[in-house]
């Protein structure tokens, strides 16, 4: 599967105090949408798109980012319509939501 992603980008300079990810927006989506996720030190950070089977879609980011919020755009025209999760896992913190996406 060819998916776009657009990168990490950094969305403030601002450290937050705690791990968060946000719901992905839009959603449902057709065919991008946008995951905001914030991590209060460096970390190794793992983000996956999960089927609704549990099998992983797409890793969008696998790798040490330092401190900060940050954003990342995925591109799903190759995928089919349906339930998605994604994961955001660090040394210490692991969260999941869910996501549909509708053509």
């Amino acid at each position: 599967i060819n998916n776009t992603v657009t990168g990490v980008q950094p969305v403030s300079g601002n450290i937050p105090e705690m791990f968060s990810l946000e719901q992905n927006y839009p959603n449902p989506f057709n065919p991008v949408t946008s995951i905001k996720f914030s991590i209060p030190k460096e970390s190794n950070v793992k983000l996956t798109v999960y089927d609704l089977l549990g099998k992983e879609v797409i890793s969008l980011v696998n790798e040490k980012l330092s401190a900060g919020s940050f954003k990342v755009d995925l591109d799903g025209s190759e995928l089919s319509s349906g339930t998605y999760f994604y994961k955001l896992q660090t040394g210490s913190f692991v969260e999941t939501k869910k996501m549909t996406l509708l053509k």
